[in-house]
C-alpha cells in the first residue's frame, strides 16, 4: 500500500488499496475484506446520522458537527447566497494515531 502524502498533494490511498490491505493483513480474501470496509463505514454513517459519537480507542472518534448558516457568492454571477445550516461529520485522531504518523 502506497503511503499516504500531506494535505492534498501527491498520491493517496484509495479504497481498492485498502481493501488489499486489509486482506493481507486479517488473511481474508479481497471480497470479504471489501464486505467488512463497507460494513464497517456503513456503521459509522448509521450512528453518525443518529447523532452518535464512534470511538475507536487508539485511532480517533468520529462524530458530528455543527455548520452555521451564512452567506455566500455565486462565482460565475458574484451574486451573494444564502447557505443553510448543515450538520457535518467531524474526525478527531486518538493519541496513538498522532503518535504512529509523527
Amino acid at each position: 500500500m502506497r503511503a499516504v502524502a500531506t494535505h492534498w498533494k501527491g498520491d493517496a490511498v484509495n479504497k481498492s488499496e485498502l481493501i488489499e490491505a486489509i486482506a493481507e493483513s486479517a488473511d481474508l480474501s479481497k471480497a470479504a475484506a471489501g464486505r467488512a470496509l463497507e460494513g464497517a463505514m456503513d456503521a459509522v454513517k448509521k450512528a453518525l446520522k443518529k447523532g452518535e459519537m464512534v470511538t475507536l480507542v487508539g485511532f480517533g472518534s468520529f462524530y458530528t458537527g455543527k455548520r452555521a448558516a451564512r452567506t455566500g457568492r455565486n462565482p460565475r454571477t458574484g451574486a451573494a447566497i444564502k447557505i443553510k445550516a448543515a450538520k457535518v461529520p467531524k474526525f478527531r485522531p486518538g493519541k496513538a494515531l498522532k503518535d504512529s504518523v509523527n
